[in-house]
């Protein structure tokens, strides 16, 4: 007997694997942050500016690690990187779990944002990039929408945790879980190139078929040229700016128990903003497989504004306060999704971890500022409504960034600099 049946390529493994890797490592540790802040600072007498100063190390801490780490992963072996880093980030995260002072936070945030930078950051978009020459789009998407799987799931749950048994509990609960859970992913799951397992990237065959006249090398422009270019500098700001727009994700929780909800109802809104990270990442990465990254950025930075017409107006309102929260969770899924594809739009693939890693640099720049900034605003004014309006309009700004990224572009290919 003969049988036909088509063995499911590896990438779609390696896809599982990021994507439990990435979803549990961000929804455990990076997005569960901000549930504690006002415990924490309520039980330590801390103020939420100086505990948020945190984000702000561990922000530049990412900015200064991100070019090593693009080098590294081009130079050891992914899989030790990868368990370092989750030992890194996860086992920092732990910790907090035993501090008394917020100098345990500042400590602790140096090796948590080393680590984050591997697992979190840098893998999935050089992975996918890879393994994937067909649904490169998809592919981002899932492992962003993972994020809001598996938040959907731990973010209340940790609400709950907190609320029961305690915010030092919680930390160590969730640290020890994460790692138990992307240790042995890792090792089962993840290479980095197709020829490790003596296979082509899925659908290398269907774009050679397609283009019989294409080279093996990757098209694109190179680092130096892309370092020096209008896009570059535009996409740069694009990524600080979604990323302060995101970074108000760490204050749902302080910002629903100041306005009299609990930790539990704070836990069950970001359970709903993880919803939302899921939905939005699928949609995004299909939509810009359709219509491509630069509309679909457009697309979600204008969807943005309506969260925050909802929560300046009807922030009281729980039904109203949850539907905001979950659209915003959306819309902030284009960070995850559409970093790589706009920067794989606009440059290609020649060089392109390296230009990533060096554009990815608005997004650490933007935790330095914003992240910090939200907390002593917040603690000066009693109040997040003048944080609401500043981002309305950096999603009307970064509008105006896509349109001046996409026009640098067209300049490089007629200079004849993309091949």
């Amino acid at each position: 007997m003969i049988h036909n049946k088509k063995k499911i390529h590896f990438a779609w493994w390696l896809l599982v694997g990021l994507a439990l890797m990435v979803g549990v490592a961000k929804s455990g540790v990076m997005t569960a942050g901000g549930l504690f802040l006002t415990p924490v600072t309520e039980d330590l007498g801390i103020g939420m500016g100086s505990l948020s100063l945190y984000f702000s190390i561990s922000s530049i801490v990412t900015m200064i690690f991100l070019p090593i780490a693009g080098k590294m992963m081009g130079k050891f072996d992914i899989k030790v990187l990868l368990i370092g880093g989750v030992i890194l980030q996860a086992g920092s995260f732990a910790m907090f779990g035993l501090m008394n002072s917020v100098w345990g936070w500042y400590l602790f945030s140096i090796p948590m944002a080393i680590g984050s930078i591997f697992v979190t950051q840098m893998a999935a978009p050089v992975l996918i990039n890879n393994w994937f020459k067909k649904h490169n789009g998809l592919a981002v998407g899932i492992t962003v929408a993972s994020g809001g799987i598996f938040g959907a799931i731990l973010q209340p749950m940790a609400g709950n945790l907190i609320a029961s048994d305690g915010w030092r509990y919680t930390y160590i609960f969730l640290g020890i879980l994460v790692m138990a859970v992307v240790i042995p992913t890792v090792i089962f799951t993840i290479r980095m190139a197709p020829q490790q397992k003596g296979l082509q990237a899925l659908g290398a065959d269907e774009v050679k078929e397609e283009n019989t006249t294409q080279t093996t090398t990757a098209k694109g422009i190179t680092a130096a040229v892309a370092r020096k270019s209008t896009a570059f500098y535009a996409l740069l700001l694009f990524f600080f700016f979604i990323t302060s727009i995101g970074s108000f994700g760490q204050y749902v929780a302080p910002f629903a128990m100041g306005i009299g909800y609990d930790v539990t109802f704070a836990g069950s809104a970001m359970g709903g903003w993880s919803i939302g990270v899921m939905i939005g990442a699928l949609a995004f990465g299909a939509l810009t497989d359709k219509i491509g990254a630069r509309n679909t950025a457009i697309f979600a930075m204008a969807l943005g504004l309506v969260p925050i017409a909802l929560l300046t107006t009807m922030p009281d309102n729980p039904v109203i306060f949850n539907i905001a929260i979950a659209i915003y969770g959306f819309v902030v899924a284009s960070i995850g999704t559409l970093g790589p594809l706009l920067t794989t739009a606009l440059f290609g693939n020649k060089e392109y971890a390296q230009i990533y890693s060096s554009a990815v640099i608005g997004l650490a720049v933007a935790g330095i500022v914003a992240l910090p900034a939200y907390g002593f605003i917040a603690e000066l004014t009693g109040s997040y409504s003048s944080i609401l309006y500043a981002v309305g309009i950096m999603l009307i700004v970064n509008i105006v960034l896509l349109v001046i990224a996409f026009n640098g572009k067209k300049k490089l290919e007629k200079a004849g600099l993309w091949n």
